[in-house]
């Protein structure tokens, strides 16, 4: 059993970490930013500089893998019916709505959020654009990721 979890964490690192990216965007439960963390703080002690290609192939393989877990969860949303705006209809959802019909695909950007597999979800259930949602998503993905990694950075060289 140790030699498997060593081979993962080793050899296939980038393997669990888009499958970890891919279904933490999805609707099923995952939590891709220990993982990234873990396998981050890796490469930088033993790499011991910023950005070394063994980061930039992690920071692609966890955004890469969100992206396309949020891509399915808006593919999700657009199987559901085509939404008719009632005047009866509760409070959020006419202000979900609201926001996503002024906005639309640049809301995404924020896809990374705890509710941004809801967003996923609306932005399809509301059929926008899917190029636009996906370079608003992968451009989201990709700040967070960074961002994780400045937090890793940050611990590993300034402490």
């Amino acid at each position: 059993m140790f030699d498997f979890l060593t081979a993962l964490l080793g050899e296939h690192s980038l393997y669990l970490m888009f499958i970890s990216a891919f279904l933490s965007a999805t609707v099923l439960p995952g939590n891709s930013e220990i993982v990234f963390l873990a396998l981050s703080a890796k490469i930088q002690i033993i790499a011991n500089h910023y950005f070394s290609p063994a980061i930039m192939q992690l920071i692609l393989a966890a955004t890469f893998g969100n992206t396309l877990g949020s891509l399915t969860t808006y593919w999700l949303g657009r199987w559901l019916p085509f939404p008719e705006i009632k005047p009866d209809q509760q409070r959020k959802v006419r202000w979900i709505l609201a926001k996503f019909s002024r906005y639309g695909a640049i809301l995404l950007l924020f896809s990374w959020l705890p509710l941004g597999d809801l967003m996923c979800a609306v932005a399809g259930w509301l059929r926008l654009n899917v190029w636009q949602t996906l370079i608003y998503m992968l451009i989201g993905k990709g700040l967070r990721y960074l961002f994780l990694l400045s937090m890793v950075i940050g611990y590993t060289f300034w402490t």
